[in-house]
Protein backbone atom coordinates (compact mmCIF):
# COMPACT_ATOMS: atom_id res chain seq x y z
CA UNK A 1 0.00 0.00 0.00
CA UNK A 2 1.46 3.39 -0.80
CA UNK A 3 2.36 5.14 2.36
CA UNK A 4 2.00 2.58 4.53
CA UNK A 5 4.87 2.66 6.18
CA UNK A 6 4.74 6.07 6.75
CA UNK A 7 1.40 4.97 8.32
CA UNK A 8 2.70 2.89 10.22
CA UNK A 9 5.18 4.51 11.67
CA UNK A 10 2.59 7.31 12.69
CA UNK A 11 0.27 4.84 14.45
CA UNK A 12 3.24 3.80 16.70
CA UNK A 13 3.76 7.61 17.48
CA UNK A 14 0.25 7.65 18.48
CA UNK A 15 0.30 4.50 20.62
CA UNK A 16 3.41 5.78 22.25
CA UNK A 17 1.70 8.42 23.92
CA UNK A 18 -1.17 6.72 24.59
CA UNK A 19 0.58 4.11 26.21
CA UNK A 20 2.69 6.92 27.98
CA UNK A 21 -1.01 7.83 29.31
CA UNK A 22 -1.65 4.74 30.83
CA UNK A 23 1.75 3.81 32.45
CA UNK A 24 1.68 6.97 33.74
CA UNK A 25 -1.02 7.80 35.70
CA UNK A 26 -1.98 11.03 35.37
CA UNK A 27 -5.23 12.77 35.94
CA UNK A 28 -6.10 16.28 34.33
CA UNK A 29 -4.90 17.95 37.46
CA UNK A 30 -1.07 16.23 36.49
CA UNK A 31 -1.87 14.16 40.45
CA UNK A 32 -1.14 10.70 40.83
CA UNK A 33 -3.89 8.66 40.31
CA UNK A 34 -3.39 6.28 42.73
CA UNK A 35 -6.99 4.49 42.05
CA UNK A 36 -6.54 3.55 38.40
CA UNK A 37 -9.75 4.74 36.70
CA UNK A 38 -10.47 5.59 33.37
CA UNK A 39 -9.43 9.15 33.77
CA UNK A 40 -5.89 8.16 33.39
CA UNK A 41 -7.04 7.85 29.47
CA UNK A 42 -7.72 11.61 29.40
CA UNK A 43 -4.83 13.49 28.05
CA UNK A 44 -4.26 17.29 28.90
CA UNK A 45 -4.18 17.73 25.35
CA UNK A 46 -4.64 16.13 22.04
CA UNK A 47 -2.52 13.24 21.12
CA UNK A 48 -0.30 14.72 18.49
CA UNK A 49 1.51 12.55 16.12
CA UNK A 50 5.43 12.77 15.29
CA UNK A 51 5.41 13.48 11.91
CA UNK A 52 9.17 13.62 11.60
CA UNK A 53 9.05 10.79 8.90
CA UNK A 54 6.16 12.14 6.81
CA UNK A 55 6.02 15.22 4.63
CA UNK A 56 9.39 16.12 5.14
CA UNK A 57 8.62 16.81 8.67
CA UNK A 58 6.22 19.14 8.06
CA UNK A 59 2.57 19.04 9.61
CA UNK A 60 -0.09 18.50 6.71
CA UNK A 61 -3.00 21.10 6.17
CA UNK A 62 -6.89 20.36 6.25
CA UNK A 63 -7.83 19.81 2.11
CA UNK A 64 -11.33 20.58 1.44
CA UNK A 65 -11.38 17.19 0.09
CA UNK A 66 -10.36 15.73 2.73
CA UNK A 67 -13.44 17.53 5.14
CA UNK A 68 -16.44 15.23 5.92
CA UNK A 69 -19.44 15.96 7.26
CA UNK A 70 -20.70 13.43 9.88
CA UNK A 71 -24.27 12.97 10.17
CA UNK A 72 -24.87 10.75 13.34
CA UNK A 73 -26.35 10.78 17.07
CA UNK A 74 -22.97 11.29 18.43
CA UNK A 75 -19.68 12.65 17.45
CA UNK A 76 -16.32 10.89 16.56
CA UNK A 77 -14.01 13.86 17.44
CA UNK A 78 -12.90 13.94 21.10
CA UNK A 79 -15.02 16.10 23.72
CA UNK A 80 -13.59 17.45 26.89
CA UNK A 81 -10.18 16.74 27.60
CA UNK A 82 -10.38 13.30 26.08
CA UNK A 83 -7.89 12.41 23.46
CA UNK A 84 -8.49 11.37 19.29
CA UNK A 85 -9.02 8.18 18.39
CA UNK A 86 -5.88 6.42 16.58
CA UNK A 87 -7.99 6.66 13.73
CA UNK A 88 -8.72 10.11 13.85
CA UNK A 89 -5.27 11.05 14.59
CA UNK A 90 -4.25 9.28 11.58
CA UNK A 91 -6.47 11.06 9.38
CA UNK A 92 -6.04 14.63 10.78
CA UNK A 93 -2.37 14.48 10.98
CA UNK A 94 -1.63 12.23 8.20
CA UNK A 95 -3.73 12.63 5.86
CA UNK A 96 -4.60 16.55 6.44
CA UNK A 97 -8.52 15.55 7.00
CA UNK A 98 -11.18 16.86 8.94
CA UNK A 99 -14.65 15.90 10.52
CA UNK A 100 -17.31 17.95 10.52
CA UNK A 101 -20.33 16.85 13.13
CA UNK A 102 -23.82 16.99 12.53
CA UNK A 103 -26.02 16.39 15.14
CA UNK A 104 -29.02 14.56 14.81
CA UNK A 105 -31.28 11.51 17.39
CA UNK A 106 -31.05 8.62 17.37
CA UNK A 107 -34.84 8.34 16.66
CA UNK A 108 -34.69 11.31 14.09
CA UNK A 109 -31.63 10.17 12.16
CA UNK A 110 -32.78 8.50 9.30
CA UNK A 111 -35.23 11.35 8.44
CA UNK A 112 -32.95 13.79 8.74
CA UNK A 113 -30.38 11.75 6.45
CA UNK A 114 -33.18 11.79 3.79
CA UNK A 115 -33.74 15.09 3.90
CA UNK A 116 -30.50 16.33 3.47
CA UNK A 117 -29.93 13.88 0.51
CA UNK A 118 -33.06 15.16 -1.20
CA UNK A 119 -32.13 19.18 -0.48
CA UNK A 120 -28.89 18.63 -1.68
CA UNK A 121 -27.29 19.17 1.64
CA UNK A 122 -23.31 18.41 1.99
CA UNK A 123 -23.50 14.90 3.85
CA UNK A 124 -20.59 11.84 3.72
CA UNK A 125 -20.75 9.98 6.51
CA UNK A 126 -23.13 8.10 8.23
CA UNK A 127 -22.90 5.28 10.93
CA UNK A 128 -23.26 1.87 9.78
CA UNK A 129 -26.85 -0.44 10.78
CA UNK A 130 -27.89 -3.64 10.06
CA UNK A 131 -30.76 -1.62 8.56
CA UNK A 132 -28.18 -0.36 5.93
CA UNK A 133 -28.69 -3.48 3.47
CA UNK A 134 -30.49 -3.83 1.88
CA UNK A 135 -32.94 -1.37 2.69
CA UNK A 136 -31.30 1.70 3.28
CA UNK A 137 -29.42 0.72 -0.49
CA UNK A 138 -32.90 0.53 -2.09
CA UNK A 139 -33.81 3.82 -0.46
CA UNK A 140 -31.02 4.91 -2.56
CA UNK A 141 -29.13 6.14 0.93
CA UNK A 142 -25.69 4.95 0.28
CA UNK A 143 -23.62 4.72 -2.37
CA UNK A 144 -20.84 1.32 -2.78
CA UNK A 145 -17.18 1.61 -1.85
CA UNK A 146 -16.45 -0.34 -4.82
CA UNK A 147 -14.44 2.41 -6.64
CA UNK A 148 -12.37 3.07 -3.43
CA UNK A 149 -10.68 -0.21 -2.79
CA UNK A 150 -7.60 1.00 -4.11
CA UNK A 151 -7.68 3.59 -1.44
CA UNK A 152 -8.70 1.87 1.68
CA UNK A 153 -5.74 -0.75 0.90
CA UNK A 154 -7.94 -3.69 0.48
CA UNK A 155 -5.81 -4.42 -2.64
CA UNK A 156 -2.93 -4.24 -0.80
CA UNK A 157 -3.96 -7.19 1.78
CA UNK A 158 -4.60 -4.64 4.66
CA UNK A 159 -7.92 -6.24 4.69
CA UNK A 160 -7.39 -9.94 4.37
CA UNK A 161 -8.52 -11.39 7.13
CA UNK A 162 -11.89 -9.58 6.65
CA UNK A 163 -12.43 -10.63 3.25
CA UNK A 164 -15.20 -13.33 3.97
CA UNK A 165 -16.62 -11.00 5.45
CA UNK A 166 -17.03 -8.00 3.22
CA UNK A 167 -18.35 -10.53 0.91
CA UNK A 168 -20.92 -12.04 3.17
CA UNK A 169 -22.36 -8.05 2.82
CA UNK A 170 -22.13 -7.78 -0.78
CA UNK A 171 -26.02 -6.83 -2.82
CA UNK A 172 -26.58 -6.44 -6.07
CA UNK A 173 -22.76 -6.65 -6.98
CA UNK A 174 -21.66 -4.19 -4.89
CA UNK A 175 -20.43 -3.37 -0.95
CA UNK A 176 -21.81 -0.91 0.38
CA UNK A 177 -20.81 -2.22 4.07
CA UNK A 178 -16.90 -2.77 4.41
CA UNK A 179 -16.33 -3.41 7.97
CA UNK A 180 -12.76 -2.91 9.38
CA UNK A 181 -13.74 -4.51 12.51
CA UNK A 182 -16.04 -7.33 14.16
CA UNK A 183 -17.63 -5.85 17.56
CA UNK A 184 -20.70 -6.02 20.10
CA UNK A 185 -19.84 -10.41 20.38
CA UNK A 186 -22.94 -12.17 22.19
CA UNK A 187 -20.63 -14.26 24.56
CA UNK A 188 -22.01 -16.72 27.34
CA UNK A 189 -20.57 -15.72 30.50
CA UNK A 190 -20.30 -18.04 33.69
CA UNK A 191 -18.34 -18.65 37.09
CA UNK A 192 -15.94 -21.09 36.87
CA UNK A 193 -16.39 -21.45 40.99
CA UNK A 194 -19.68 -22.38 40.32
CA UNK A 195 -18.73 -24.89 37.87
CA UNK A 196 -16.45 -26.62 39.83
CA UNK A 197 -18.85 -26.76 43.21
CA UNK A 198 -21.48 -28.48 40.61
CA UNK A 199 -18.82 -30.53 39.27
CA UNK A 200 -19.47 -29.24 36.02
CA UNK A 201 -16.67 -28.99 33.24
CA UNK A 202 -15.31 -25.41 32.20
CA UNK A 203 -16.91 -24.16 28.70
CA UNK A 204 -14.01 -22.49 27.80
CA UNK A 205 -12.01 -25.87 28.08
CA UNK A 206 -14.78 -27.80 25.80
CA UNK A 207 -14.42 -24.70 23.45
CA UNK A 208 -11.01 -25.20 23.12
CA UNK A 209 -10.98 -28.65 22.84
CA UNK A 210 -14.20 -28.02 19.89
CA UNK A 211 -16.62 -29.72 22.67
CA UNK A 212 -18.67 -26.67 23.63
CA UNK A 213 -22.19 -27.32 22.09
CA UNK A 214 -25.75 -27.57 22.39
CA UNK A 215 -25.49 -30.50 24.07
CA UNK A 216 -23.08 -29.71 26.20
CA UNK A 217 -24.89 -26.42 27.53
CA UNK A 218 -27.83 -28.14 28.23
CA UNK A 219 -26.92 -30.77 30.06
CA UNK A 220 -25.45 -28.45 32.37
CA UNK A 221 -28.02 -26.08 32.63
CA UNK A 222 -30.53 -29.51 33.62
CA UNK A 223 -27.95 -30.49 36.27
CA UNK A 224 -27.60 -26.81 38.23
CA UNK A 225 -30.68 -26.78 38.12
CA UNK A 226 -31.66 -30.07 39.32
CA UNK A 227 -28.87 -29.99 42.22
CA UNK A 228 -30.67 -26.71 44.06
CA UNK A 229 -31.07 -27.09 47.47
CA UNK A 230 -34.66 -27.61 49.04
CA UNK A 231 -36.95 -24.88 48.65
CA UNK A 232 -34.56 -23.05 46.36
CA UNK A 233 -34.73 -21.82 42.56
CA UNK A 234 -32.23 -22.41 39.89
CA UNK A 235 -32.27 -21.03 36.49
CA UNK A 236 -29.94 -21.93 33.43
CA UNK A 237 -29.76 -19.29 31.90
CA UNK A 238 -30.39 -15.19 31.46
CA UNK A 239 -29.80 -12.56 29.14
CA UNK A 240 -29.96 -12.22 25.50
CA UNK A 241 -29.59 -14.93 23.48
CA UNK A 242 -31.89 -16.31 21.02
CA UNK A 243 -30.31 -14.76 18.06
CA UNK A 244 -27.11 -16.41 18.98
CA UNK A 245 -29.18 -19.26 19.22
CA UNK A 246 -30.13 -18.95 15.38
CA UNK A 247 -26.94 -18.07 14.15
CA UNK A 248 -25.20 -20.58 15.87
CA UNK A 249 -26.27 -23.39 13.69
CA UNK A 250 -24.33 -21.17 10.67
CA UNK A 251 -27.88 -20.72 9.00
CA UNK A 252 -29.81 -17.28 7.79
CA UNK A 253 -33.45 -17.05 7.93
CA UNK A 254 -33.20 -14.82 4.69
CA UNK A 255 -30.52 -16.31 2.04
CA UNK A 256 -29.20 -14.38 -0.56
CA UNK A 257 -28.09 -16.07 -3.46
CA UNK A 258 -27.08 -14.87 -7.16
CA UNK A 259 -28.41 -11.39 -6.16
CA UNK A 260 -31.98 -12.75 -5.25
CA UNK A 261 -33.25 -13.16 -1.74
CA UNK A 262 -34.52 -15.97 -0.43
CA UNK A 263 -37.39 -17.15 2.13
CA UNK A 264 -35.41 -19.73 4.32
CA UNK A 265 -38.05 -20.30 7.66
CA UNK A 266 -37.83 -23.79 6.20
CA UNK A 267 -34.35 -24.97 6.69
CA UNK A 268 -34.49 -28.23 9.30
CA UNK A 269 -31.63 -26.10 11.05
CA UNK A 270 -33.19 -23.29 12.21
CA UNK A 271 -35.96 -25.52 13.36
CA UNK A 272 -33.29 -27.08 15.72
CA UNK A 273 -32.80 -23.81 17.35
CA UNK A 274 -36.16 -23.05 17.58
CA UNK A 275 -36.78 -26.32 19.23
CA UNK A 276 -34.05 -25.68 21.48
CA UNK A 277 -35.34 -22.30 22.62
CA UNK A 278 -38.74 -23.86 23.37
CA UNK A 279 -36.90 -26.98 25.21
CA UNK A 280 -35.06 -23.94 27.29
CA UNK A 281 -38.56 -22.31 27.95
CA UNK A 282 -40.73 -25.87 28.60
CA UNK A 283 -37.74 -26.80 31.09
CA UNK A 284 -38.28 -23.59 33.34
CA UNK A 285 -34.49 -23.12 32.38
CA UNK A 286 -34.83 -19.17 31.47
CA UNK A 287 -34.66 -16.47 34.12
CA UNK A 288 -37.21 -13.88 32.16
CA UNK A 289 -35.87 -11.29 33.45
CA UNK A 290 -33.47 -8.06 32.61
CA UNK A 291 -30.59 -7.96 35.03
CA UNK A 292 -27.53 -6.56 32.93
CA UNK A 293 -24.87 -8.44 34.10
CA UNK A 294 -23.76 -11.82 34.97
CA UNK A 295 -26.65 -12.81 38.19
CA UNK A 296 -24.84 -12.44 41.62
CA UNK A 297 -27.17 -14.50 43.70
CA UNK A 298 -25.35 -17.52 42.33
CA UNK A 299 -29.07 -18.90 41.12
CA UNK A 300 -28.04 -19.05 37.51
CA UNK A 301 -25.59 -20.78 35.72
CA UNK A 302 -25.28 -18.92 32.51
CA UNK A 303 -25.36 -14.89 31.57
CA UNK A 304 -25.63 -14.44 27.81
CA UNK A 305 -24.73 -10.73 26.77
CA UNK A 306 -22.45 -8.45 24.41
CA UNK A 307 -19.21 -7.88 26.02
CA UNK A 308 -20.34 -4.67 27.22
CA UNK A 309 -22.08 -6.22 30.17
CA UNK A 310 -18.28 -8.24 31.12
CA UNK A 311 -16.47 -5.08 32.99
CA UNK A 312 -20.09 -4.46 35.48
CA UNK A 313 -20.25 -8.90 35.89
CA UNK A 314 -16.70 -8.75 37.63
CA UNK A 315 -17.95 -5.97 40.00
CA UNK A 316 -20.81 -7.29 40.83
CA UNK A 317 -19.14 -11.28 41.40
CA UNK A 318 -15.89 -10.04 42.13
CA UNK A 319 -14.67 -13.36 43.85
CA UNK A 320 -16.98 -15.57 41.58
CA UNK A 321 -13.53 -16.27 38.58
CA UNK A 322 -16.21 -15.16 35.34
CA UNK A 323 -14.67 -16.17 32.23
CA UNK A 324 -16.29 -16.06 28.85
CA UNK A 325 -16.86 -18.14 25.59
CA UNK A 326 -19.02 -17.82 22.60
CA UNK A 327 -22.65 -19.31 22.30
CA UNK A 328 -22.04 -22.92 21.81
CA UNK A 329 -22.65 -24.42 18.43
CA UNK A 330 -25.09 -26.67 16.77
CA UNK A 331 -24.07 -30.44 17.02
CA UNK A 332 -24.33 -30.52 13.37
CA UNK A 333 -21.93 -27.18 13.08
CA UNK A 334 -18.51 -28.02 11.50
CA UNK A 335 -17.38 -24.51 13.13
CA UNK A 336 -18.08 -22.12 15.96
CA UNK A 337 -20.62 -19.14 14.46
CA UNK A 338 -20.19 -15.78 16.39
CA UNK A 339 -23.56 -13.57 16.75
CA UNK A 340 -22.50 -10.07 16.19
CA UNK A 341 -22.24 -6.17 15.39
CA UNK A 342 -19.60 -4.84 13.22
CA UNK A 343 -17.11 -1.16 12.90
CA UNK A 344 -18.54 -0.27 10.00
CA UNK A 345 -19.75 4.01 7.73
CA UNK A 346 -21.45 4.31 5.52
CA UNK A 347 -20.60 6.26 2.20
CA UNK A 348 -23.46 8.44 1.61
CA UNK A 349 -25.63 8.77 -1.53
CA UNK A 350 -24.22 11.83 -3.50
CA UNK A 351 -21.50 12.63 -1.60
CA UNK A 352 -18.74 14.18 -3.20
CA UNK A 353 -15.86 12.72 -0.48
CA UNK A 354 -15.54 9.35 -1.54
CA UNK A 355 -12.11 9.16 -1.62
CA UNK A 356 -12.17 10.83 2.05
CA UNK A 357 -14.35 8.26 3.21
CA UNK A 358 -12.12 5.78 1.88
CA UNK A 359 -9.45 6.81 3.45
CA UNK A 360 -10.87 7.46 6.87
CA UNK A 361 -11.92 3.39 6.77
CA UNK A 362 -8.28 3.00 5.81
CA UNK A 363 -7.49 5.00 9.30
CA UNK A 364 -10.18 2.78 11.01
CA UNK A 365 -8.62 -0.49 9.78
CA UNK A 366 -4.94 0.94 10.52
CA UNK A 367 -5.94 1.52 14.08
CA UNK A 368 -8.02 -1.72 14.51
CA UNK A 369 -5.11 -4.07 13.26
CA UNK A 370 -1.72 -2.59 14.04
CA UNK A 371 0.10 -4.69 17.17
CA UNK A 372 1.60 -1.36 18.93
CA UNK A 373 -2.06 0.18 19.01
CA UNK A 374 -3.89 -3.27 19.96
CA UNK A 375 -1.19 -3.44 22.71
CA UNK A 376 -2.25 0.15 23.86
CA UNK A 377 -6.08 -0.95 23.58
CA UNK A 378 -5.41 -4.05 25.96
CA UNK A 379 -3.77 -1.68 28.50
CA UNK A 380 -6.50 0.81 28.58
CA UNK A 381 -9.16 -1.95 28.51
CA UNK A 382 -7.42 -3.41 31.47
CA UNK A 383 -8.00 -0.59 33.75
CA UNK A 384 -10.17 -1.34 36.95
CA UNK A 385 -13.36 1.48 36.80
CA UNK A 386 -13.72 2.81 40.08
CA UNK A 387 -15.57 5.85 41.90
CA UNK A 388 -14.58 8.80 43.77
CA UNK A 389 -15.34 6.48 46.79
CA UNK A 390 -13.16 3.42 45.73
CA UNK A 391 -15.85 1.47 45.11
CA UNK A 392 -15.35 -0.98 41.95
CA UNK A 393 -17.65 -0.30 38.83
CA UNK A 394 -16.01 -2.40 36.00
CA UNK A 395 -13.15 -4.23 35.10
CA UNK A 396 -11.64 -6.95 32.38
CA UNK A 397 -8.74 -9.26 33.36
CA UNK A 398 -6.49 -10.21 31.08
CA UNK A 399 -7.28 -13.64 30.73
CA UNK A 400 -10.28 -12.42 29.86
CA UNK A 401 -9.58 -9.74 27.51
CA UNK A 402 -7.06 -12.46 25.86
CA UNK A 403 -9.71 -14.65 25.07
CA UNK A 404 -11.99 -11.90 23.68
CA UNK A 405 -9.54 -11.23 20.62
CA UNK A 406 -9.49 -14.97 19.55
CA UNK A 407 -13.50 -14.74 19.18
CA UNK A 408 -13.30 -11.64 17.37
CA UNK A 409 -10.88 -13.51 15.10
CA UNK A 410 -12.54 -14.46 12.16
CA UNK A 411 -9.76 -17.04 11.78
CA UNK A 412 -10.74 -19.10 14.91
CA UNK A 413 -14.82 -18.08 14.38
CA UNK A 414 -17.63 -17.38 11.77
CA UNK A 415 -19.24 -14.07 12.47
CA UNK A 416 -22.86 -14.18 10.96
CA UNK A 417 -25.05 -10.90 9.42
CA UNK A 418 -28.98 -12.19 7.90
CA UNK A 419 -30.56 -9.82 5.78
CA UNK A 420 -33.65 -10.20 7.33
CA UNK A 421 -32.20 -7.54 9.61
CA UNK A 422 -32.26 -4.84 7.19
CA UNK A 423 -35.02 -5.40 5.40
CA UNK A 424 -36.92 -2.94 7.22
CA UNK A 425 -39.09 -2.66 9.91
CA UNK A 426 -41.71 -5.82 9.09
CA UNK A 427 -38.90 -7.74 9.38
CA UNK A 428 -36.99 -6.10 11.74
CA UNK A 429 -38.96 -3.38 13.75
CA UNK A 430 -38.50 -0.95 16.62
CA UNK A 431 -41.03 0.67 18.75
CA UNK A 432 -43.35 -0.89 21.49
CA UNK A 433 -41.44 -4.53 22.09
CA UNK A 434 -44.63 -6.35 22.07
CA UNK A 435 -45.48 -9.96 20.25
CA UNK A 436 -48.37 -8.03 17.95
CA UNK A 437 -46.28 -4.72 16.85
CA UNK A 438 -42.53 -5.79 16.63
CA UNK A 439 -40.69 -7.73 13.56
CA UNK A 440 -40.41 -11.01 12.36
CA UNK A 441 -37.11 -11.21 13.24
CA UNK A 442 -37.40 -10.68 17.00
CA UNK A 443 -40.57 -12.79 17.34
CA UNK A 444 -38.02 -15.51 15.85
CA UNK A 445 -35.84 -15.11 18.75
CA UNK A 446 -37.79 -14.10 21.20
CA UNK A 447 -41.57 -15.68 21.19
CA UNK A 448 -40.60 -19.67 21.96
CA UNK A 449 -38.50 -17.93 25.09
CA UNK A 450 -41.06 -15.78 26.39
CA UNK A 451 -43.89 -18.65 26.46
CA UNK A 452 -45.84 -16.04 24.30
CA UNK A 453 -49.93 -17.20 24.32
CA UNK A 454 -49.72 -16.16 20.92
CA UNK A 455 -47.76 -18.97 20.00
CA UNK A 456 -47.39 -22.79 21.23
CA UNK A 457 -44.83 -24.48 19.42
CA UNK A 458 -42.52 -23.63 16.25
CA UNK A 459 -45.11 -25.01 14.35
CA UNK A 460 -47.73 -21.99 14.80
CA UNK A 461 -44.43 -19.43 15.11
CA UNK A 462 -43.15 -20.28 11.49
CA UNK A 463 -47.02 -20.50 9.87
CA UNK A 464 -47.79 -16.94 11.24
CA UNK A 465 -44.70 -15.53 10.05
CA UNK A 466 -43.84 -16.74 6.72
CA UNK A 467 -46.42 -15.09 5.07
CA UNK A 468 -44.99 -11.83 6.08
CA UNK A 469 -41.21 -12.84 5.29
CA UNK A 470 -42.10 -13.86 1.64
CA UNK A 471 -43.93 -10.84 0.92
CA UNK A 472 -40.88 -9.26 1.93
CA UNK A 473 -38.17 -10.84 -0.03
CA UNK A 474 -40.73 -10.50 -3.00
CA UNK A 475 -41.02 -6.85 -2.43
CA UNK A 476 -37.25 -6.60 -2.38
CA UNK A 477 -36.15 -8.16 -4.84
CA UNK A 478 -38.72 -6.18 -7.16
CA UNK A 479 -36.88 -2.93 -5.76
CA UNK A 480 -33.59 -4.38 -7.49
CA UNK A 481 -35.02 -5.22 -10.22
CA UNK A 482 -36.80 -2.05 -11.04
Amino acid sequence: MKNLKRLLAALTAVTAVMSCYASCGKDNSGSDNTQTTTEAWKGEDEVDLDLSDLNGGEAVETAEEMTLTWLADYDINPSGSNDRSVALSLFEDVYGGKINYVQTTSDDKFTKLATMILSGDEVDMFPYEWDAVPNGVTKNQYDPLDPYFETMGIEDGLWDDMEDVIDMFEYDGQHYVVPYSISDPLLITYSRKMMQAEGLEDPYELYEDGEWDWDAFMDMMETFVSNAPSGATRYGINGWFGQAIIQSTGHTVINYEDGVLYNNIDDPELEKAELLMQEIATKQLYRNEWIGYFPDDQSTLFFAMADWALGASNAKNEDMDLMIVPFPKSPNADEYYLCCNYGARMLVKNSKKGEAVATYLKCERLAATDDSYKEAAKEKALIVNKTAAGIVTSYVTEEQYDALQTYLDPDNVTPMFDFGYGMGDRMYGSGEYTYETRGVMDNLTDALLEGNEAVDSWASLRDAWTGVISEEVDRFNSLRNS
